[in-house]
């Protein structure tokens, strides 16, 4: 480790509170700790940019889950790219940029095994956090493995403004769809899928019936349903899905904040038709990474791929980033940039 020194003292969010319905800010505080050295085979990172996801309120109350909930009075988590400032592991040296998972603060110190060096050459390094991420493999995966998409395809996929939605559409396309249709709210977000985003057609669930909507815009009927949503988009995506149609299980954002689950649609449809209905975790498919990265790095390059985010600045409002996420603020992948990055 050089003599370099670095902060001592940094911010971080703590949950303070399990939220009971909607979050709300007095949920969280922001704190100021003290940044650990690195010991043997670990480095401390200054984050740059941090992301807020929608599965993180899922991780904030206290029940069983595919990952362990939040604790009180400690720093929530998530992804975060930095630049390591302080190291003592062999291969990650000082300024390297790197992902890892302790977000949600100003510096972490992390053992090397659990920090992934990026390349940032041609890329925006806060990609990672989104298309070239997690994110983008989420929609890939959903797409290629769950709910495949076959030559002559129609799609829908909810949430379509969204990190994840953007990037399925164009995950659709490649895969062979031939018409991709998407949902938004407001007339804004809806023009903006169809002008800019890379979708065939749009509806709008704030106007009307969802099941109309898309009535119009697949008249004849869906082969395939990338589901953000849940609730009355999963309601409306089964009511228009063609016999052996497929529906990848990814989010159900409408449901995040209930204290109770609504009642769910009736599955009877799906017996009729012969659907697949099918959730998954993106973690499960660590092996399509590299394939999807080839591939997002080209889209990206030619543009057929729009690199959307939604930039909130400063550690201090990362809870508004995150509850305006909750109530669609976003277009693209929200980010939290951290005081003193450029862009």
């Amino acid at each position: 480790m050089s003599n370099e020194s670095f902060p001592t003292v940094g911010r971080e969010v703590h949950l303070i509170a399990r939220p009971t319905g909607v979050a709300e800010d007095s949920d969280f505080e922001l704190v100021e700790a003290a940044v650990a050295e690195p010991g043997p085979k670990e480095v401390v990172v200054r984050n740059n940019w941090i992301s807020v996801d929608p599965y993180m309120r899922g991780r904030m109350n206290d029940v069983p889950s595919y990952v362990p909930p939040f604790r009180l009075g400690e720093p929530l988590e998530g992804g975060a790219v930095g630049t390591v400032v302080a190291s003592r592991a062999e291969g990650v040296p000082e300024g390297t940029t790197v992902l890892h998972h302790l977000g949600w603060r100003e510096y972490a110190t992390v053992p090397a095994c659990h920090v992934q060096p990026l390349e940032v050459e041609d890329s925006p390094e806060e990609a990672y956090l989104g298309a070239l991420g997690m994110t983008g493999l989420t929609a890939y995966v959903g797409l290629k493995k769950i709910a495949p998409v076959r030559s002559g395809d129609v799609a829908f996929i909810s949430g379509a403004a969204g990190a994840v939605g953007i990037v399925a559409a164009r995950a659709a396309k490649a895969l062979g769809a031939s018409r991709v249709i998407g949902s938004a709210g407001g007339p804004e977000k809806v023009a903006l899928l169809v002008d800019e985003l890379g979708y065939d057609a749009a509806v709008d669930y704030r106007k009307g019936s969802l099941s109309r909507q898309l009535g119009v815009a697949a008249p004849d009927g869906l082969a395939i349903y990338f589901d953000n949503v849940g609730g009355d988009h999963l309601r409306a995506a089964l009511a228009n899905m063609n016999d052996y149609g497929r529906i990848a299980l990814c989010g159900a954002i409408s449901e995040y904040n209930e204290e109770r689950l609504p009642p769910g649609p009736n599955l009877i449809t799906a017996i009729g038709k012969r659907l697949t209905l099918r959730g998954y975790i993106v973690t499960d498919y660590d092996d399509l990474r590299e394939e999807y990265l080839q591939l997002a790095r080209g889209w990206l390059r030619d543009g057929s791929l729009p690199l959307r985010e939604t930039v909130v600045t400063g550690i201090e409002n990362a809870v508004g980033a995150f509850l305006g996420l909750l109530n669609g603020a976003n277009t693209g992948k929200m980010l939290v940039r951290l005081e003193g990055v450029e862009g």
